[in-house]
């Protein structure tokens, strides 16, 4: 897994970092079950500090596109290459309703009005 970090872009790096898994996944170069490299690795190869890599892996976990297991490490979760894409969507939405002026209460309100 190849993963870049963009040193011009204003977002912080934890979420470049989760940014650039999601990615990974979505583009199938990861898989559900597959292994990642330990966090130090991680942190080495993108030249970020150790804590930057584990709070965009604890993101992602949260988010259900990875999992956490005692001995076995972090893996992509089953679901991952769906919920990660939809993540996505879900941001892209967000980021660009702020930009018309919309907040994420009104985005949600008009969610609900689809119904």
């Amino acid at each position: 897994m190849l993963l870049k970090l963009d040193i011009g872009d204003a977002r912080p790096l934890h979420e470049q970092v989760a940014g650039a898994i999601r990615r990974a996944v979505a583009e199938g170069e990861c898989a559900p079950g597959d292994r990642l490299p330990p966090a130090r690795e991680l942190a080495r190869a993108l030249g970020v500090n150790s804590n930057t890599v584990l709070r965009g892996l604890r993101a992602l976990r949260d988010e259900g596109v990875l999992e956490f297991r005692r001995g076995r490490g972090v893996t992509i979760a089953a679901a991952a290459d769906t919920r990660s894409e939809l993540a996505e969507r879900v941001r892209q939405l967000v980021a660009d309703a702020a930009r018309v002026g919309y907040s994420r209460n009104d985005l949600v309100d008009m969610i609900r009005g689809m119904s």
